[in-house]
């Protein structure tokens, strides 16, 4: 059973959203601020993060960013704040999907389920590939990476891009096709949403983020892997 960590300061809207969850077969924990959504991250092992950015002792972008720092599980942000700047600010800080207040508790429920299922069964590469020399490692089987032989902590959907990239090598991917592979067919935001995923990704993995040479923007199309052969 998996166990949802719901951070919410309005306590009506959290009792709903975990009831949902507890009928889809859910187990849930419930946090009012950002310091008993801590606490409870040390304390409890947690599948995924529902996390509303408006809390009342912490950001929940600064939330964010705290767990991000120690955790790559998936995160999703609910948000009065429906800017296309605020969304992609959240994404920028880690997050792997935004909701806009008012939203249906049906179809967060859905985007959770397609979340951890895409997070949890992602196409492998062979066990250990690498790349430039080397200097590039995913070690498919116990799903980590590896930079000049240093651990990378990816977010779910980093990760699953890489993967992406990485069973393609020099393959030109569109927007689209990515936002399909990575966030599901059903996603109805911006397909530059994947911009972030791939800038967040690169400043992971480059040694210059904006003259990257892993993972490069094909203008007019989409991006593509240059990795260079397996090694």
């Amino acid at each position: 059973m998996k166990t949802i960590l719901i951070v919410e300061d309005e306590p009506k809207l959290l009792e709903v959203v975990s009831s949902y969850l507890k009928n889809e077969g859910f187990h849930t924990l419930e946090a009012l601020n950002a310091t008993d959504a801590l606490k409870r991250m040390n304390k409890d092992s947690i599948d995924f993060v529902v996390l509303d950015l408006m809390l009342p002792d912490m950001s929940g972008e600064e939330l964010c960013q705290r767990i991000r720092q120690a955790h790559t599980i998936p995160i999703l942000m609910l948000t009065a704040k429906v800017k296309e700047e605020d969304r992609i600010n959240g994404l920028a800080l880690g997050a792997d999907d935004y909701m806009a207040k008012p939203f249906s508790p049906r179809e967060l429920v859905m985007r959770i389920k397609t979340i951890l299922r895409r997070s949890g069964n992602g196409e492998l590469l062979a066990e250990q590939v690498t790349y430039n020399g080397g200097d590039l490692k995913i070690d498919a089987g116990k799903q980590e990476v590896f930079v000049k032989g240093e651990t990378v902590n990816l977010t779910p959907n980093e990760y699953k891009l890489l993967l992406t990239f990485g069973r393609h090598p020099n393959r030109v991917f569109s927007r689209e096709e990515l936002v399909e592979k990575i966030l599901g067919f059903d996603f109805e935001g911006d397909s530059r949403t994947i911009d972030q995923h791939v800038k967040n990704l690169r400043y992971k993995l480059e040694n210059d983020p904006k003259n990257p040479t892993y993972i490069v923007t094909v203008f007019g199309v989409g991006y593509k892997f240059t990795g260079g052969g397996h090694v």
